[in-house]
C-alpha cells in the first residue's frame, strides 16, 4: 500500500526526521492560506499522487508569491497528472503539499527495503540524489552503497558510519546522519514497510539534513496489526478493479494483453501468464482467487474479468487441492450463467476430483472448452483471443 508524500513526511516527522515545513491543501485557497501560515518567501507546491516523475511534467512547482501559490494548486487540483509511472490515463490530483523551500547545498539518496534472497532488511545510500534510483542503478552501480541488517541483532553503528564515508561528505555531519539513518530502520521495521526512499536527503547550507522528498509502501499483508495506516489508503489513486477485488479477499492486477486469468495460486498464476507467453499471447491481469475458492469468488472475479473491455478470452486454470475440482466446476458453471459470459473460456482442472469436475463442465451445456493440461489450455486461450476457435 502507497502513501503520499505527505503521509509519508507526517511518518517520518513522527520518528524524528526532519522534513521541510509544509501542509496539505484540498482547495487553491486552501494551499494559498497553508503558504501564509508556513511563512517565508518562497514555496513549492506538489501534486499528491503515487507516482514519481511529478517534476518533469508540471506536478511540482517553486513560486515566491501568495497568488502563484494559489494558481498552481488551482492548475493541478481536479486534474490527472501523467508521468512515466502513471499510464496514459494518469492520477487524480485531489491534494496538494506546500512547503518552505529550502537552501540546498548538497543531494543524497537514503532507501530501505526487504532483499527477499538474503531475507534482509537492506539500506542503500548515494550521494547521487534527485535521481531515479533504478537509473542509477542501471549505468553506475558502484555509486549506490548496500548494507544488509541482520534481523536478529539489528542495524549496527559501524554500517551507518560505512554508508556515511561512502558519501564523502563533511566529518560533522557523522553523528546526524548515524541518529536519522537509525530513524529510518526503526520506522521501517515498527511500521512494516516494503520500501522506504528519502530522494533526496539534503544537506542544506546551514548545515542540516532534509527530506526533501519521500515515497513509502507499506506491506498489504501487515495491515491487520497496522489499523492506522490502513485508514490512511487513498483508494482514488488505485486501479478500481484492484480497489473491487481487494473488497472480496482477490489479488488482481491489471495488465495490458487480453487474455484473462483466473487461477488460485500465485505461482501457478505466474505460470499461468508465462505459458500464455510463451504460446503467442499477452494476459489481461494477474488474478489469484487463492486457495480456499468459492462459488461466490468465482462470480466476483468472473465480473472482474468481465469489466475489462480489453479481454477477448478467459483462462481458468484451477488446482484442486484445498477444494475438490466438483465444487469448482459449479462455482464456474454458476457463474458464466449468472453473469451471461460471451467470452471464449477455457478451462483446465487439475487435483481432487478433477475428472468429475471436467464431466461436470462438459455436461453442464454451457459453452465452456475444457483443456487436458496447462500447455493445452494456454494453445486454447490463445487461439480464442485471436479467433481462430
Amino acid at each position: 500500500m502507497n502513501l503520499h508524500e505527505y503521509q509519508t513526511k507526517q511518518l517520518l516527522d513522527d520518528y524524528g526526521v526532519p522534513a521541510p515545513a509544509g501542509a496539505m491543501a484540498a482547495t487553491a485557497a486552501a494551499a494559498r492560506h497553508a503558504a501564509e501560515g508556513l511563512g517565508g518567501s518562497g514555496w513549492v507546491v506538489k501534486a499528491q499522487v503515487h507516482a514519481g516523475g511529478r517534476g518533469a511534467v508540471g506536478g511540482v512547482r517553486l513560486v515566491d508569491r501568495l497568488a502563484d501559490v494559489e494558481k498552481a494548486a488551482a492548475d493541478m487540483l481536479g486534474k490527472r497528472l501523467v508521468t512515466g509511472q502513471t499510464g496514459p490515463a494518469g492520477l487524480p490530483v485531489n491534494h496538494v503539499l506546500v512547503e518552505c523551500t529550502c537552501d540546498v547545498r548538497q543531494e543524497l539518496y537514503l532507501g530501505a527495503a526487504i532483499d527477499r534472497d538474503r531475507q534482509r532488511i537492506v539500506l542503500m545510500a548515494s550521494a547521487s540524489g534527485g535521481i531515479e534510483i533504478e537509473e542509477l542503478a542501471a549505468a553506475h552501480p558502484e555509486r549506490i552503497l548496500t548494507v544488509s541488517v541482520d534481523p536478529v541483532v539489528g542495524l549496527q553503528p559501524y554500517q551507518c558510519r560505512r554508508m556515511f564515508y561512502h558519501l564523502g561528505i563533511e566529518a560533522a555531519l557523522l553523528i546526524p546522519y548515524t541518529a536519522l539513518v537509525h530513524k529510518v530502520y526503526r520506522l521501517f521495521v515498527e511500521k512494516d514497510l516494503s520500501l522506504l526512499e528519502i530522494n533526496p536527503l539534503v544537506i542544506t547550507r546551514q548545515g542540516d539534513l532534509l527530506a526533501l522528498d519521500a515515497k513509502l509502501v507499506v506491506d498489504d499483508n501487515a495491515l491487520y496489526r497496522q489499523s492506522d495506516l490502513g485508514t490512511a489508503r487513498d483508494w482514488l489513486q488505485e486501479d478500481e478493479k484492484e480497489r473491487r477485488a481487494h473488497q472480496h479477499g482477490l489479488n488482481y492486477i491489471t495488465l495490458d494483453g487480453d487474455i484473462a486469468c483466473m487461477v488460485n495460486g500465485a505461482g501457478l498464476a505466474m505460470a499461468t501468464m508465462d505459458l500464455i507467453k510463451l504460446h503467442g499471447g499477452e494476459p489481461a491481469n494477474f488474478l489469484d482467487v487463492g486457495g480456499g475458492t468459492t462459488a461466490e469468488r468465482v462470480a466476483e472475479a468472473f465480473k472482474l474479468i468481465l469489466s475489462d473491455a480489453k479481454v477477448k478470452a478467459v483462462l481458468i486454470n484451477i488446482f484442486g487441492g484445498i477444494v475438490r475440482c466438483d465444487l469448482i466446476a459449479a462455482g464456474i458453471i454458476a457463474a458464466v450463467k449468472d453473469a451471461g459470459v460471451s467470452l471464449p473460456v477455457v478451462v483446465r482442472l487439475e487435483g481432487t476430483n478433477a475428472a468429475l469436475g471436467r464431466q461436470l463442465l462438459e455436461e453442464s451445456g454451457v459453452t465452456l472448452t475444457t483443456a487436458a493440461d496447462l500447455t493445452d489450455a494456454a494453445q486454447k486461450a490463445v487461439a480464442a483471443a485471436r479467433g481462430r476457435v
